[in-house]
């Protein structure tokens, strides 16, 4: 049996809420509307690229994102002394470029894992609190969780603007 990308019942965004609420809402939405864009794909079409020269497939913008969870939630705003998940010398974007040999039903697990742990993580910090981001040139910027939100509905707006063209270009498919 050919695996496939599972389908997702996709939360709505909030239209009523306080601040916390509507951030995490649409946060959900955008994240669900990832995994929706890879909905019923097997393993070779989550790893078909966009258009040469490009390298992004929808499996890279899966293992980008759940990368992006754990570095932002996790060992930025929350101070976790972990790893990223793909970190490698050889290629800084290992998350997007490796993933010739990369399992799709390990990958969407390993997603759902940090988006469960992200959240978890930001449970329990105020939309205020503050942490250090530090530059590869030493230089520090101070940053709230809220920013992380906002970011985090930025960043994936954006890759879900790139899974539309990548999934268009695998079957036809349309549609937010």
């Amino acid at each position: 049996m050919t695996w496939r990308a599972p389908e997702i019942d996709r939360s709505h965004e909030p239209y009523v809420g306080d601040e916390r609420t509507m951030l995490e809402g649409w946060l959900d939405y955008h994240r669900d509307t990832l995994l929706y864009k890879c909905a019923g794909l097997t393993a070779e079409q989550l790893r078909t690229a966009s258009v040469e020269p490009s390298t992004l497939t929808l499996l890279g913008l899966v293992r980008h994102m759940a990368d992006v969870e754990r570095w932002w939630f996790r060992i930025r705003a929350a101070g976790e002394d972990i790893p990223g998940l793909y970190d490698g010398d050889e290629d800084p974007d290992a998350d997007l470029n490796a993933v010739a040999d990369a399992d799709p039903a390990e990958t969407f697990a390993t997603f759902h894992a940090e988006v469960e742990a992200a959240r978890k993580a930001a449970a329990n910090l105020s939309l205020d609190h503050t942490f250090q981001r530090l530059r590869r040139d030493g230089r520090g910027d101070e940053m709230n969780v809220r920013w992380v939100y906002v970011h985090m509905i930025e960043e994936y707006a954006r890759h879900n603007g790139h899974a539309d063209l990548i999934r268009e270009r695998i079957d036809g498919v349309t549609g937010d």
